[in-house]
């Protein structure tokens, strides 16, 4: 039996960081009901971040809307909200990712809501909070990873800020309002209470870099340096970064200069001390190992520093991890069916509860699969 098992909850979220913390609740077992406007839909349905269409709507859609259910209505007419309140009623959570000033415009904010259900779990997630210069900008992940340092934390110094390739903040918003969603509902099984969760972008924006954030208040403001060569981490020395070799490409997490000056029979990097100077010199130390790694494969190397227990892998792309052994062992895909038979490979959650993998068969809704069914559920 599933931990959520029994639980329901009514999610207005759209994109992906709302959907990403239902998404994780419906993993773990909670029904997951999609409040959907007619026509569109979530506007995610037609966010394409590549060329592939899976069944006519965006695959990032398919990956983060898998079991769910979706229910069609209109959320600016008076009898469709009757049946919103009617299933926030019976409902466990509520969940949301509008503008701050939204839900209190359409009659869903948390004081109307917890009229309605005293100890629901009212969740949601905004861009920037709901006060300050920034409250109506839209929260989109790349514009917070720009506005808080993020983007000077990756690539080379001289290549200019860098974004990451995930939509990272919004994966852990959801994934705040996750933890919080859950740890409320426990509250409530002991004690009857309701909740009212926020969690912003901008808070788990600031709240990745705690590392960064931290050491740049102890460090007197210093604002982070990236490393001219192979940069990996901002506030790590020489050798942690990735490195071209003759035929691929090779990760070398830390390991003292010196050992490694003998190992790789580097005599270029003689004289380099660990510490400080691994640190103060790390552009030319990442340089000197730049030249001397691309004199061989990838294979040649590994075979030598993973003898000598250093910490190191290979640079895989997802053709080749997906072909691995490594990969296959996590069992890491599974495969989904929507209502209409169309079936697709994606991701299944990464918890194991007891041992079991969490593994789920439904796949995501067409737009207002459910609406017939759960009207029926409400009305009879």
């Amino acid at each position: 039996m599933l931990p959520l098992a029994g639980y329901t909850v009514v999610d207005f979220s759209q994109f992906l960081s709302g959907p990403l913390a239902s998404l994780r609740l419906a993993d773990l077992g909670a029904r997951v009901i999609k409040i959907e406007k007619p026509e569109t839909g979530d506007i995610c349905r037609q966010l394409y971040t590549s060329d592939t269409i899976l069944n006519g709507t965006s695959t990032v859609f398919h990956a983060i809307n898998r079991n769910k259910e979706s229910l069609v209505l209109d959320l600016k007419s008076e009898s469709h909200k009757q049946i919103i309140r009617d299933l926030i009623a019976r409902a466990d959570v509520v969940l949301h990712n509008f503008r701050p000033g939204v839900m209190e415009r359409l009659g869903f904010d948390y004081a109307s809501v917890r009229e309605i259900n005293p100890t629901v779990i009212y969740g949601e997630i905004s861009g920037y909070g709901k006060e300050g210069p920034w409250v109506k900008r839209p929260g989109q992940d790349l514009l917070l990873q720009s506005l808080t340092g993020m983007t000077w934390l990756s690539g080379d110094a001289n290549n200019g800020p860098v974004a990451m390739g995930l939509s990272i903040v919004d994966m852990f918003a959801g994934s705040n309002l996750c933890s919080a969603v859950l740890a409320c509902l426990y509250r409530r099984a002991i004690h009857q209470m309701g909740a009212h969760v926020h969690v912003s972008m901008l808070d788990s924006a600031v709240d990745i870099q705690f590392e960064a954030v931290t050491t740049y208040f102890r460090d007197g403001k210093l604002l982070p340096q990236r490393s001219e060569v192979s940069n990996a981490h901002a506030y790590l020395a020489a050798p942690y970064g990735v490195y071209r070799t003759q035929d691929g490409f090779l990760a070398l997490a830390m390991g003292s200069i010196p050992f490694l000056t003998k190992l790789l029979e580097c005599t270029a990097l003689e004289g380099f001390a660990d510490g400080e100077q691994a640190f103060r010199e790390r552009d030319t130390i990442k340089a000197i190992l730049t030249e001397h790694l691309a004199t061989a494969s990838t294979a040649h190397w590994l075979a030598i520093l993973e003898a000598a227990d250093i910490w190191c892998a290979d640079v895989l792309d997802w053709r080749r991890l997906t072909e691995h052994d490594a990969f296959k062992v996590l069992d890491m895909l599974q495969e989904v069916t929507m209502g209409d038979g169309f079936h697709y490979e994606t991701t299944r959650c990464p918890i194991r509860i007891d041992g079991e993998r969490l593994t789920a068969t439904k796949g995501s809704p067409k737009l207002g699969e459910h609406t017939a069914k759960i009207l029926e559920e409400l009305y009879g």
